[in-house]
């Protein structure tokens, strides 16, 4: 039997749950933040290891997860319902100053995937929501009527690594014009908007293992969740926030995640290539940039584990640990 039970319809299996907590955890009296909650897998592996006097403060901006995590009854744990790029803010609300390890595992969670009132997926007919928090936000639908043809091409383009970018914002303002003008009926359901890209695409693509509309999904649902953005944000606050020792490990699903991720730690492993100013020489050793994050490691699911949940297939974590603090006044 395998290790790793094939997850239920609905159910979220956390990819890489036992070797993200491994790697997190440096101090088990320590604080933690896991700033994707989902259905709470690695938080629940994190109490189960986290000493009495461990906290561990959780983020979701689906109010459905934080619903989840009220269910948890420990002492220990505390979730909010925002954005992991107001982790700084609301870490400050808490009195937080300093954390041990902040935990990201980025994307879409499988109940949000699952469900299709939530629109996510092109697999199962549902309103173009794509919305990971529903109570606020433009959703996919509105934001389809009205862009104009230069912003979709360029979102579809940029977000989804579309090649036929331009061909798809194409059909796309032409359905829209044709319900404007001529009655028909606008895109509303997933199932409208992979028909359209299917059609447009047409025998051009050659990649059979996947539907001609995958792309395009993930293009709309990054823009509209402002997920790159989002992320970008979010990991300098966490790196800011971490204790010398502390861990940042980060779960990417695709290329743009890791790449955003792999930059990161590369600029603060190596602060004197980023800063982009090399033409003055410094005059003391702490006006020398300093790095400050060390690559520590880059794992991938095992064979087991990809075999019994085809979603982890496509995970990279790459984890850093903060080793010091920038001088005081130094030139970054």
């Amino acid at each position: 039997m395998s290790r790793f039970p094939s997850p239920r319809a609905g159910e979220h299996r956390s990819v890489l749950a036992q070797p993200a907590v491994d790697h997190v955890l440096t101090d088990l009296d320590g604080t933690y933040v896991d700033a994707t909650f989902g259905r709470g897998g690695h938080s629940r592996l994190i109490l189960e290891r986290l000493a009495q006097n461990g906290r561990l403060i959780a983020f979701d901006r689906d109010p459905q997860a934080v619903e989840a995590g009220a269910s948890i009854a420990d002492p220990r744990f505390h979730i909010e319902h925002t954005p992991f790029s107001r982790l700084r803010v609301t870490l400050d609300t808490l009195s937080v100053t300093r954390v041990h390890g902040v935990l990201f595992d980025l994307g879409v969670s499988s109940p949000q995937i699952d469900d299709p009132l939530r629109g996510f997926s092109l697999r199962a007919d549902g309103p173009l929501d794509m919305r990971m928090d529903p109570s606020r936000g433009e959703t996919a639908a509105d934001w389809l009527a009205r862009a104009p043809f230069e912003e979709l091409a360029q979102v579809i383009r940029e977000d989804g690594e579309e090649r036929f970018a331009a061909s798809i914002a194409k059909a796309i303002v032409a359905r829209r014009a044709d319900a404007d003008t001529r009655g028909g009926r606008p895109l509303s359901t997933t199932a409208d908007l992979a028909a359209l890209v299917a059609n447009a695409v047409g025998r051009s693509r050659k990649d059979a293992a996947q539907h001609p509309a995958t792309r395009t999904f993930q293009a709309i649902r990054i823009h509209i969740n402002r997920e790159l953005e989002e992320l970008a944000s979010a990991l300098e606050q966490a790196a800011a926030l971490l204790a010398t020792g502390g861990r940042l490990v980060a779960i990417s699903f695709h290329s743009l995640e890791d790449r955003i991720v792999k930059r990161f730690i590369e600029a603060h492993h190596h602060p004197e290539r980023a800063s982009g100013d090399q033409r003055r020489l410094p005059l003391r050793a702490d006006q020398l940039p300093r790095a400050t994050l060390a690559a520590i490691a880059r794992v991938y699911p095992d064979e087991a584990e990809m075999a019994a949940n085809p979603r982890a297939r496509s995970a990279v974590m790459r984890v850093a640990e903060r080793t010091a603090e920038p001088w005081p006044g130094a030139h970054r």
